[in-house]
């Protein structure tokens, strides 16, 4: 679905994500979190939390929703980026001077924060960018108090389907998908969020399997989301074609296959990522 971050800062830009780091790029990043916020806020629940920690903030897409959610808690953000830091004080400089949000640079294996800081945590679309799930989420455990909670939404890509499914999206999407993989990420990250979080030591986890199954019963959102998918696609495409993974004239067919599926009433269009919550014991 895509982030906008990296975890470690020895991995540069380059290497550590494939969309970009353009104004273009920041924009999708702002659309994605409005156009997703349904479903990807669904079940988040941190009504009762007072300092929220949100690990791989990128251009702060997701703070804002934060913010506006539960406005009575404090918010830290983290991303290595720091041209996706200085991106999110801009956007969210009313509240950072209210003294609601931080947003701090750092790595996300070794956070700026004592222990038993913060009584929630909060991370979308970022382990599918990084090497070590695991020790990210072990640190984010060290800073969470007891009965802290942690809610994760996270990739699957191995679900996105289309009907009909063209042959240039089928190679340009297995070259999208061994690419994130080339940069270190892994693009199915969210089946294995419970292994995950328990071997990090959280407790009572729980995953579920969230969807959108759009044909012509919704033809006006199935399209919406095509128009959504295929900004999400091509915005990987120079990075893709400059690593030669896909063809310029793949590119051109993958878009061409996508966007003909508007005409055919009968088009689907299914997209599936996982949702976790867990707590901290």
């Amino acid at each position: 679905m895509t982030g906008t971050k990296i975890a470690n800062k020895s991995r540069s830009k380059k290497d550590g994500y494939l969309h970009g780091y353009s104004a273009a790029e920041h924009n999708r990043l702002y659309h994605q979190a409005r156009f997703l916020e349904e479903q990807v806020f669904a079940q988040v629940d941190f009504s009762g939390c007072k300092h929220i920690l949100e690990i791989g903030s990128g251009v702060g897409a997701q703070t804002e929703i934060l913010h506006e959610r539960f406005p009575n808690a404090k918010i830290a953000c983290v991303d290595a980026s720091r041209e996706q830091v200085s991106k999110a004080r801009k956007r969210l400089s009313g509240a950072i001077n209210k003294g609601l949000i931080t947003v701090t640079e750092a790595n996300a294996q070794d956070l700026p924060f004592k222990k038993n800081t913060f009584d929630g945590a909060f991370i979308t679309w970022f382990l599918e960018h990084v090497s070590d799930p695991v020790g990210i989420l072990k640190e984010t455990k060290r800073v969470l108090a007891k009965k802290s909670v942690i809610h994760i939404n996270e990739v699957l890509n191995h679900s996105f389907f289309v009907y009909p499914y063209g042959p240039a999206t089928k190679k340009y999407w297995a070259a999208y998908n061994e690419h994130q993989i080339k940069l270190k990420g892994d693009p199915y990250v969210g089946a294995k969020l419970g292994n995950y979080l328990l071997e990090s030591g959280f407790k009572n986890i729980s995953t579920n399997f969230s969807h959108w199954h759009l044909d012509r019963r919704q033809s006006k959102l199935r399209d919406q989301f095509l128009d959504y998918w295929i900004d999400l696609l091509l915005s990987g495409s120079p990075e893709l074609v400059k690593s030669k993974m896909v063809t310029k004239t793949v590119v051109t067919q993958m878009a061409s296959e996508l966007n003909s599926l508007r005409k055919n009433p009968d088009s689907i269009f299914f997209l599936g990522f996982v949702k976790a919550r867990a707590e901290c014991r």
